[in-house]
């Protein structure tokens, strides 16, 4: 069976930890696919840029667990 597993954080760091803390409960053979994205929205009211990290990691599954 293929999964999805969706990754969003505010800090690149955040995002980093979260994906390597997955890796360690797959194997490394059945990863088969990262996509990564970076979005921002500048908040001109309140001076801040809002900073968004993603990733989809596509990998196999031999049952129905995460």
């Amino acid at each position: 069976m293929i999964k999805v597993k969706m990754f969003d954080c505010c800090h690149e760091l955040d995002l980093e930890d979260e994906i390597n803390e997955f890796l360690e409960t797959i194997q490394d053979e059945d990863l088969l696919s990262v996509e990564y994205q970076t979005a921002f929205l500048d908040n001109k009211e309140e001076e801040e840029t809002i900073y968004s990290y993603s990733a989809m990691l596509i990998y196999k599954c031999m049952n129905n667990e995460d």
